[in-house]
């Protein structure tokens, strides 16, 4: 993802990346590494080190929860705003960044999924949960991706579970095998699927008496992401504090 991200960012306009961290490829040049021309920008696995050299406005970061939080604390501690799109944050963990941003009065962007068709399913979902009184989702991605269920999946559950409320009642299935019927969350009841040839994708079943309601987003390719992560980038420096979910940037 970060890969992807980064050749989308060195040809956006009104964009300049200056510098590049990661564990792998270490001294690679950034531009080579997409078989492009050579920018002159070298990987590094020194976050405060590029930062202190390049003084950037606004740090990208989309690797793990536990790598991500202390990279955006860092970042803020530096006058730099984050812009997050790893997935697996605690309540706490967020609230912190959120205070220590508003001490630093910059801004803070922690998104489960730049897709700006994902971020529209997760709103339309909410608007049909007022309707219904059960639902269940189903969300498939890549075999290499850690966490389940994914970040847009739980992000979904609880805006729908706003709108719910109580849950209709369901009844309840004699599991054959052990978690069978998923997991619940908020109510909702969610299944995760990894599978190689899978990006990210996800499924919402609303049911009522006589009908079912399925709303559907297909990520085929992470070039999708980019639009929402040039507008998170673009929106962070007018910020104060850290906004959860790319929807909150939206005229929605």
């Amino acid at each position: 993802m970060g890969r992807e991200m980064s050749k989308g960012l060195l040809q956006a306009e009104g964009i300049e990346l200056v510098g590049a961290v990661d564990l792998r490829e270490v001294g690679s040049d950034i531009g080579s590494l997409h078989n492009g021309p050579p920018t002159g920008i070298y990987i590094s696995d020194d976050l405060a080190a590029v930062i202190d050299a390049t003084r950037p406005q606004v740090m990208v970061d989309f690797t793990i929860a536990a790598a991500a939080i202390a990279n955006a604390r860092l970042a803020v501690e530096k006058g730099v705003c984050p812009v997050v799109g790893a997935t697996g944050f605690g309540l706490a963990e967020l609230d912190e960044l959120h205070q220590l941003c508003e001490s630093r009065q910059i801004g803070a962007v922690v998104a489960p999924n730049f897709s700006l068709g994902a971020v529209l399913m997760m709103h339309f979902a909410q608007r049909a949960a007022a309707y219904f009184t059960n639902a269940e989702i189903i969300e498939m991605h890549h075999e290499q991706k850690i966490d389940a269920p994914s970040g847009t999946a739980l992000k979904t559950a609880e805006l729908m579970a706003a709108e719910i409320g109580v849950p209709g009642e369901v009844a309840q299935s004699q599991e054959k095998v052990t978690g069978a019927r998923g997991a619940t969350y908020k109510g909702i009841t969610i299944h995760s699927v990894r599978l190689p040839g899978a990006v990210a994708h996800q499924e919402v079943i609303l049911g009522g008496p006589g009908q079912l309601l399925t709303i559907r987003h297909d990520t085929t390719s992470r070039e999708a992401f980019l639009p929402g992560l040039l507008l998170a980038i673009k929106k962070v420096k007018q910020l104060r504090g850290v906004v959860y979910g790319l929807e909150n940037l939206l005229d929605l």
